[in-house]
């Protein structure tokens, strides 16, 4: 998250919505790439919640510059 915080600034691109976007996908990808294979540790489980709580922020992200996107009438 560092890094996409450092990446975005020198990009003078950072806005909190592209930060949480793409430390998001970071975050997921940390989790898929470190699952293990045969037995879950019990502190494993309570990602889901905390992956759920993302995936919502995500989908309020998306709505939210949707909405910016299309003209005031049609929505």
């Amino acid at each position: 998250m560092l890094g996409t915080l450092v990446v975005l600034a020198t990009l003078s691109s950072l806005s909190f919505d592209l930060f949480f976007v793409v430390s998001l996908i970071g975050f997921l990808v940390v989790v898929e790439l470190t699952a293990p294979f045969n037995l879950t540790p019990w502190w494993r489980a309570r990602l889901k919640w905390i992956i759920v709580i993302g995936l919502a922020g995500l989908g309020y992200v998306v709505i939210r510059r949707t909405l910016t996107i299309l003209p005031p009438g049609l929505y």
